[in-house]
């Protein structure tokens, strides 16, 4: 079991609320992600969860005991960090077999646990060498085999690809993904990265100064964004945003509408502008447009286009696709 229930959970740093109060549940089984901008205080609610801060109100349970005065080694939960923190002089089989010897367990039930990791990581090979001996993405797997061997209810991982190059990252996204279908244990994972949200998560919260904007799931927030703030940071390209008379045309105090979702001609269309920039990445297009209407727009085409900057071009959105925002900045 791996269920964790926070209950109007806060954090008080001094005067700064960093979390003023948090209710939320995560089923055994999930893969959450918190993702937000830098500050919002997801790294905070991680370490809350942990342990290794103490909440300054509210209650958290995991597997259904209240969890809120344990100590982080009684919590059942395992983290891996942005740093991979492995013992240098040790070995790949000591360094993930070294919370197992700390524990006192048998060297047999070791050797079968670290084994067992190592197979599921495609780290076999590699037990014997040293961390300097291995690239960014096989450390970042060592220190996920040293928390696989103690068999948490949950798996919490802080922004855990940030030291990796894109190709890497890439690589072990899909990696910690298939490890989640493997084990069926639960994982929250932090990121920045929305995108690394949106292909990883089964469960999105998306946090902005300490609260909770949405939780849904990956194409939820993306196809119904409760509020401006989630339909901005969500997506990329970012979602258009149109105000003033424009919008009010189209019964709205603010609309959204996303680069996929306009159509761009060099001949009609309902707004007006000149091409900026165009981005030209194979399988699509991102063309960026100065317009009366809304100042710089992103059209998303597939493929290639033979509009180039300078070129007058009119943009028409799907108005079946547009998201209607009231003054409030909630979604109609």
């Amino acid at each position: 079991m791996g269920s964790i229930t926070l209950q109007k959970v806060s954090k008080v740093f001094g005067e700064a609320k960093v979390i003023p109060s948090i209710d939320l549940d995560i089923k055994d089984g999930e893969f959450v992600v918190f993702v937000g901008p830098s500050g919002c205080g997801k790294s905070t609610l991680l370490r809350l969860i942990a342990g290794l801060e103490d909440v300054s109100g509210g209650k958290i349970v995991i597997d259904g005991r209240d969890a809120t005065e344990k100590a982080p080694s009684e919590r059942g939960l395992a983290m891996v960090f942005q740093s991979y923190a492995l013992y240098p002089h040790m070995s790949v089989r000591n360094n993930i077999a070294f919370p197992l010897k700390m524990a006192g367990i048998d060297k047999a039930e070791i050797d079968r646990k670290v084994s067992d990791a190592a197979r599921v990581l495609n780290l076999t090979d590699y037990l014997e060498r040293k961390p300097r001996q291995l690239s960014g993405g096989q450390r970042q797997r060592v220190a996920i085999g040293r928390a696989i061997v103690r068999q948490p209810s949950a798996f919490l991982f802080d922004e855990p690809l940030s030291n990796l190059d894109a190709a890497l990252r890439v690589n072990m996204r899909l990696e910690i993904s298939e490890l989640h279908q493997q084990l069926k244990t639960t994982m929250v994972y932090v990121t920045h990265d929305q995108v690394e949200a949106m292909t990883m998560a089964d469960k999105i919260v998306v946090l902005n100064r300490g609260n909770i904007e949405q939780v849904g799931s990956p194409l939820e927030l993306y196809s119904r964004p409760r509020n401006l703030f989630v339909a901005g940071f969500i997506g990329s390209p970012k979602m258009n945003f149109i105000t003033g008379q424009h919008a009010a045309a189209l019964n709205a105090h603010t609309i959204g509408v996303r680069p996929e979702h306009v159509s761009v001609s060099t001949t009609e269309g309902l707004w007006k502008g000149e091409a900026s920039v165009t981005e030209h990445l194979g399988s699509d297009t991102f063309i960026h447009v100065r317009t009366e209407a809304a100042g710089l727009m992103t059209v998303r085409v597939l493929g290639e286009t033979d509009i180039r900057a300078g070129e007058m071009v009119y943009l028409t959105p799907d108005t079946a696709r547009i998201h209607r925002f009231n003054e409030k900045g909630v979604t109609n």
